[in-house]
């Protein structure tokens, strides 16, 4: 059995005969990741097949649409197919992982939000750990030298990182414990703390990409990402922090704070730095490996921080009430420690700054919202 150390899979799938497609196949294609990640590979000439099907406007609603965004991409992108299909088909994933042996396999189609699990508790499962498991069958049998890159969570860790040593800043809380001055590592358990049904269904499909990559040696990896964000981001109150929060601001609408005084911190990374990491471990796969994927502490921010920086950046005030009751498993300060990526792959770090992130989501809600008024 292969250790997760790094393994050259190019000679690998050369001296197994078969030839390596250039086929990207990304689910979740209509979302913020998924979409980001259709346009970077595309522009390394691969031809991208995605496959969504709105599921996350049945979650949320009208203002959770994707279409807008799986119609952008068909018109900027060449060589992208689109395939309407839900990751719980298992018959219609095996089909079409069969029908195209990607070259690289990039799951990012979730259902996201905390408190919707607890409502919807058996499709929130099926989404997430089932519809993984289809996706990890389907390349076993059908593409096994393909890289299996997984949207993971940073919620697996559940609320594990509130046990950390906290001080109380002005405008956020901080890591008073030295250990973890960088953020937080892969190192953290993941058991025996509060998840959400959420963090629960995530930390099995974490598992499962885990356990393909180390039993059946697959070059698997799991992305345990923080707050992911950037200009193409349908966010709703119960997903899409930094997005929605634009969005109040620009509508003038009141944004509602839940506990810990506004001052939980996160750390943001622009969709693009999601993709660009991707690529790297494409290009130099390992096995059943796990990386804690933020925008690191130089991009973290608290929610009244994140306020501060909007109403900068629109010139806008923002209305807001505090609910003086913090969400199940929710993390007071989370950001990454991004030791382990950037020692696996030195030629990769964030590009975006916080700044760079805030004024794109701006821009691209000015954009979004001109689209819709009424006058047009």
């Amino acid at each position: 059995m292969l250790s997760p150390d790094l393994v050259d899979f190019t000679r690998v799938t050369a001296h197994s005969g078969r030839s390596v497609s250039n086929v990207c196949l990304v689910t979740g294609s209509s979302g913020l990741i998924g979409s980001e990640v259709a346009a970077f590979f595309h522009s390394r000439e691969f031809t991208v097949h995605g496959v969504d099907n709105n599921q996350r406007e049945v979650f949320f609603g009208p203002q959770g649409n994707t279409r807008w965004n799986q119609g952008r991409l068909s018109r900027a992108l060449r060589r992208f197919t689109h395939h309407e299909l839900d990751v719980r088909d298992r018959a219609g994933v095996l089909k079409l992982v069969q029908d195209l042996k990607p070259a690289v396999l990039i799951h990012t189609a979730a259902q996201p939000s905390h408190d919707l699990a607890a409502k919807i508790p058996f499709d929130d499962f099926d989404v997430n750990a089932v519809g993984t498991l289809n996706l990890l069958e389907a390349a076993r049998r059908f593409c096994p030298e393909s890289p299996f890159i997984h949207m993971s969570t940073n919620k697996v860790y559940g609320d594990r990182p509130n046990a950390i040593a906290l001080k109380e800043l002005e405008t956020r809380w901080e890591y008073a414990d030295p250990a973890f001055e960088r953020g937080i590592p892969e190192s953290l358990s993941i058991d025996q703390s509060l998840h959400s049904l959420f963090g629960a269904s995530k930390a099995a499909s974490d598992l499962l990409v885990q356990e393909y990559g180390r039993y059946f040696n697959l070059p698997t990896c799991c992305l345990r990402g923080g707050c992911l964000t950037g200009p193409n981001h349908s966010g709703v109150e119960l997903h899409g922090f930094l997005s929605y929060l634009i969005r109040c601001n620009l509508e003038g609408r009141e944004y509602r704070i839940y506990g810990y005084k506004g001052k939980q911190v996160r750390d943001n990374i622009h969709a693009e730095d999601v993709a660009r990491f991707m690529f790297e471990f494409y290009q130099k796969p390992r096995c059943g490996e796990v990386y804690n994927l933020g925008g690191g502490k130089e991009n973290s921010c608290s929610i009244l921080e994140a306020i501060q920086m909007a109403e900068a950046c629109t010139g806008k005030k923002q209305t807001h009430r505090y609910v003086d009751q913090a969400r199940i498993g929710d993390h007071i300060c989370y950001y990454s420690d991004l030791t382990k990526m950037k020692t696996h792959y030195p030629e990769w770090k964030p590009q975006h700054s916080l700044q760079d992130i805030f004024q794109e989501i701006v821009a691209s809600w000015h954009d979004r919202l001109c689209d819709t008024s009424p006058s047009r």
